[in-house]
């Protein structure tokens, strides 16, 4: 898959959104980059870049306060490679892409991976 496909796929997941998330995404950037480098994977806390298929660089809404402006855009890295590795089928990546978008959104919106794993979408 090209990233010119990533892209759309991206780009459609976040249409997908209901208005009133779609509404509350702002100083936010999602970025399709061939592998995490060594600085996400420390902050993940992953040892091999593949393990890594995206990660959410910022401040969560719940943990913004008044004093949050002129802040350079929050950043969510979606790493291409390790999605076409991790998964085999063209419809298995469609699905992959969109739930690791989903995923780090949600990190934006101050869900943290315990709250993801108590209601089955992690």
């Amino acid at each position: 898959m090209t990233a010119d496909e990533f892209e759309r796929i991206i780009a459609d997941t976040l249409d997908q959104l209901p208005a009133s998330f779609q509404k509350r995404l702002e100083n936010v950037e999602i970025v399709l980059e061939e592998y995490p480098d060594a600085s996400a994977m420390r902050l993940a806390g992953v040892t091999h870049p593949e393990h890594l298929l995206g990660l959410y660089h910022g401040i969560p809404l719940t943990e913004r306060t008044a004093g949050y402006n002129m802040v350079a855009p929050d950043k969510i890295s979606i790493y291409r490679q390790p999605l076409l590795r991790h998964y085999r089928s063209p419809e298995q990546l469609r699905d992959g892409i969109k739930h690791t978008v989903l995923h780090e959104l949600a990190h934006y919106f101050g869900i943290d991976d315990e709250r993801l794993r108590e209601i089955g979408a992690y």
